[in-house]
């Protein structure tokens, strides 16, 4: 291991208002990092969430999460008064409790309205010229983002498809780069919505901007996460209907997923339109390099989930309840791995070998043909590891600490999966073959199996390891992100901001700097 980080979501953060942001919390959580030796704080999606919380079902691909935007920043800026803040948003949540996202929208909304009220009637020059650059900064993604939300609130959160006739987008939104020139174009029922959703996103870049520019003060790199598919029901999809697999009505044709495996026999529906590749090269992949230089305006480093599918994808009739019946198709692969090089001059990820590469990891988990793994080495981009396939049921070899590719970046477990501490008690502990296999690098209990897991990670042969912030803290199976398969009652968890002490940061240093390789 030569460089080491946490992952931690933002919305795990410590707040009084329902669910994590961009305010004190972070900031302290980036002292902390840097305090504990830490290179990384890897982060998911920062898109819209949908109604259970996912970032992986987002309403953009380049919009920012605005129940993110911290109601204290809000009144340091003067665009909401404390006693706004007291009625429309209440600091009445523990810090650490689950987050209720219905409540925490219905929250943030109220004071974000409270937010765009005050600017519309006495913002002064000097916020208006900063909000209309970034209009014109942001304006390839951010005028038909602003207009699809105000356009579902009109129908009642309908999906696009069922909207009037009447709306659908214009077919050179793309040139719209005047935020008067969108206004003006717009059916006068939905502009006071639309400049409303434009300043919420003003107010998200800039608060992440000022974020991120911290932790870059302090050492601390934001690691991202980009999903290679976007939803149905968002504005990529309505604004671009031409780059994605839909029939005359604009209902997808056949959707993404994974096929059948060991771990489940009717595959995995994800349910995502699939691209039309052809449409894409024929406009030379712009829609993909926007969608790169939004990331890398958020992130230093990110991750393509499910990299796999750029060199075949499974794709499902979307009639199909099951992902049984598929078929793999080519994917673009090298065309537009080429392409993104080609256009990416700057930022470069500087390799511990010297090459350069674009700063992205690739998701290479589950079914990984040697096509993919070539595809990915073309390019120089590390691969993934997880020490619990190592160790537990799937006994990966590969991703054994002394086993696997430095080429990679090493995790006890990611968002996927349970804590080290949730998994040691129900999948290692009651099998011995488990157990002996895992004494072999460790002396496992679940009293300390966390740092076990911890101190594997960060002593592997890969390049970088990664922790999940609940194994630092020693957390059971409460604590786990997400649960695949399983549409509710995750991405809800907190922590408290108490459980951040000096000796943990001091711990967790000993163990990055004192780190051998196995």
């Amino acid at each position: 291991m030569r460089s080491c980080g946490v992952l931690l979501h933002p919305t795990s953060l410590p707040s009084p208002y329902g669910i994590g942001d961009l305010g004190r919390s972070a900031y302290r959580f980036v002292d902390w990092l840097a305090e504990a030796g830490q290179d990384y704080w890897q982060i998911l999606p920062l898109g819209p969430v949908d109604e259970h919380g996912s970032p992986y079902k987002s309403a953009s691909a380049f919009a920012g999460n605005e129940l993110l935007i911290s109601p204290d920043v809000l009144a340091d800026w003067g665009l909401v008064t404390r006693g706004d803040v007291e009625d429309l948003c209440p600091p009445d949540f523990a810090e650490d409790s689950p987050v209720e996202f219905p409540a925490v929208r219905r929250r943030k909304t109220a004071l974000l309205d409270r937010a765009f009220s005050v600017f519309a009637e006495r913002g002064d020059a000097g916020l208006r010229a900063d909000f209309a650059a970034f209009c014109r900064a942001k304006a390839r993604w951010l005028y038909s983002y602003a207009c699809y939300c105000a356009l579902s609130d009109l129908h009642q959160g309908l999906p696009w498809n069922r909207w009037d006739r009447k709306y659908a987008p214009p077919a050179d939104a793309d040139a719209i780069v005047s935020y008067e020139d969108a206004c003006g174009r717009l059916p006068p029922e939905i502009r006071p919505a639309f400049e409303k959703y434009c300043f919420r996103q003003y107010l998200f870049f800039r608060q992440w901007d000022e974020l991120h520019q911290y932790a870059r003060t302090k050492g601390v790199s934001i690691f991202g996460d980009i999903p290679i598919y976007v939803a149905y029901d968002s504005a990529d999809v309505w604004a671009h209907p031409r780059y994605f697999l839909l029939d005359e009505e604009g209902s997808p044709l056949e959707v993404a997923g994974v096929p059948p495996d060991y771990f489940n026999a009717t595959g995995q529906l994800w349910g995502n339109p699939v691209y039309r590749w052809d449409a894409l090269r024929e406009d030379d992949y712009r829609w993909w390099i926007d969608r790169l230089r939004a990331v890398f305006d958020l992130v230093d480093l990110a991750r393509i989930d499910h990299f796999r599918g750029l060199e075949a994808f499974w794709s499902v009739p979307a009639w199909h309840v099951t992902a049984e019946h598929g078929r793999w198709i080519p994917g673009p692969g090298e065309e537009l791995l080429r392409r993104l090089s080609a256009e990416w001059t700057d930022p470069w990820n500087l390799r511990a070998d010297g090459r350069k590469s674009l700063p992205i990891v690739a998701e290479d988990l589950g079914h990984i043909t040697p096509p993919v793994i070539a595809l990915r080495k073309q390019f120089g981009l590390p691969g993934m590891a997880v020490l619990q396939f190592a160790f537990g049921t799937s006994q990966v070899d590969a991703f054994l600490p002394d086993r696997v590719d430095p080429d990679t970046v090493m995790y006890s477990g990611t968002h996927d999966n349970d804590t080290s501490r949730g998994w040691f008690l129900k999948e290692v502990l009651p099998r011995s073959d488990l157990l002996e296999r895992l004494a072999r690098y460790c002396r496992p209990s679940p009293e300390s199996i966390h740092w076990s897991m911890i101190e594997l990670a960060f002593r592997s042969r890969s390049e970088i390891a990664v922790v999940p912030l609940q194994d630092v803290l020693g957390l059971d199976s409460d604590a786990r992100m997400n649960t695949p398969g399983t549409p509710r009652n995750n991405w809800r968890w907190r922590f408290d901001g108490t459980q951040l002490t000096d000796a943990l940061a001091e711990r967790l240093r000993r163990v990055s700097v004192g780190a051998v390789t196995v």
